[in-house]
């Protein structure tokens, strides 16, 4: 029996989302967490980073705020982290962290980091069409845009994580 499962009691919901100005560029993460009537706001920011690693820490922030072990419903507008947790991490740890083309995959430090949150999780990945009105990745996405603008400003601290760039992570 799954550890994570056996001793979840209660479900939290989460919505994620990152952004970036320019890719690499200035970076932010925003992560809304609802617990019944309870409901939290976090974000991050980097000055120098890819939207694929905003995506990545928001989810990760995210769940590194839990507790305890938790039922999640983590909703993100990013195929990017939903695929690469649900369907290619597994792969990816056989071949020692390399793709099929043997390259390495991109971001591997934060997708070790995320795989190990979320062991101690049961997570249930949703994927939402990003800018399609849904209120709340639209308070996500607001929430990222601002981390990026209150870093810029120096109103919120770098997060050290969003700052290790792959180098084969460039568009």
């Amino acid at each position: 029996m799954d550890t994570a499962t056996s001793t979840t009691t209660q479900t939290v919901e989460i919505f994620t989302d990152g952004a970036c100005s320019g890719n690499p560029g200035p970076g932010g993460w925003g992560v809304l967490l609802r617990y019944g009537d309870n409901r939290r706001e976090i974000s991050g920011y980097a000055p120098n980073t890819t939207n694929n690693r905003m995506e990545m820490l928001a989810a990760i922030h995210a769940l590194e705020t839990l507790k305890r072990p938790c039922k999640v419903v983590l909703t993100t507008d990013s195929n990017y982290v939903k695929d690469g947790i649900t369907k290619w991490i597994f792969n990816w740890k056989k071949r020692g962290w390399r793709k099929a083309d043997k390259k390495p995959v991109k971001n591997a430090d934060l997708w070790k980091r995320l795989d190990t949150i979320c062991v101690k999780h049961d997570v249930e990945w949703r994927w939402v069409r990003g800018h399609s009105g849904n209120i709340d990745n639209e308070t996500v996405d607001q929430l990222a845009q601002g981390a990026v603008k209150l870093g810029q400003a120096g109103e919120l601290p770098i997060d050290p994580a969003g700052e290790e760039i792959d180098p084969t992570d460039q568009p």
